[in-house]
């Protein structure tokens, strides 16, 4: 039960992380503002927030689910995993830990989302904000994709958890979105001075999360793939 509760806690915070992660930052900051700019009230571009929120839930939801689910529902897999999963986490663990720390830059080909069906999805006004949540998660970069596939899936897998893990980690992505939705709404005066601070912070967090996943990842292969007593 502890080590589904750490799961559940580290899957809420990959989402956060993922969320104040440089470019998916930017990027849900740059969707509400564009999308608010069409909205006459606080109100509506509070609850434009909460739909774009909710779009991006929901992608990772369905995304993690399919993944994970696809994975365990092959007796042949999910059989090799339970055996072999905490060999192969390791690698995984340190492999992601590398990314996060840019030590190694890969591009990600996401689906980026141009101007004119940005524009078009403007004119649907809240729920072009749901629509956005949905392009803009899957336009993964190198950290979120790290995160995501790197991290998430294999503990997912790991607990055998299809929706919960990947729901828990959505609504990790949407707690700093809602929070910037609100500032927005407000017409924050020091939103510039949020923003650079989250950054300060993302950057220091992101580095700290990367040198976890290396020890454990390395622990992990110490113990389970070479069969070292620790």
């Amino acid at each position: 039960m502890d080590s589904y509760l750490l799961a559940l806690g580290s899957a809420a915070w990959l989402g956060i992380l993922t969320s104040i992660s440089p470019c998916p930052l930017a990027t849900n900051i740059a969707a509400i503002s564009y999308i608010g700019k069409s909205l006459d009230n606080p109100k509506a571009v509070i609850l434009s927030g909460l739909m774009y929120t909710v779009g991006r839930m929901v992608t990772y939801t369905t995304l993690g689910a399919l993944v994970v689910g696809s994975i365990l529902s092959i007796p042949e897999v999910a059989m090799f995993l339970q055996k072999h999963m905490n060999k192969a986490l390791g690698p995984v663990l340190i492999v992601a830990g590398v990314l996060l720390l840019d030590i190694v830059r890969l591009r990600v080909y996401g689906g980026g989302v141009s101007d004119k069906l940005a524009l078009r999805v403007q004119k649907w006004g809240i729920w072009g904000s749901l629509a956005l949540g949905v392009l803009f998660a899957l336009s993964f970069c190198p950290i979120s994709a790290a995160l995501f596939f790197g991290s998430l899936i294999p503990i997912a897998i790991d607990h055998q958890s299809s929706l919960v893990m990947p729901m828990v980690y959505g609504i990790g992505t949407a707690l700093p979105v809602v929070a910037f939705a609100i500032l927005i709404a407000m017409g924050a005066r020091f939103l510039g001075n949020i923003f650079n601070k989250v950054s300060v912070f993302e950057k220091w967090a992101r580095r700290v999360t990367a040198v976890a996943f290396i020890i454990v990842g390395v622990y992990y292969v110490l113990v389970y793939l070479i069969g070292v007593d620790v």
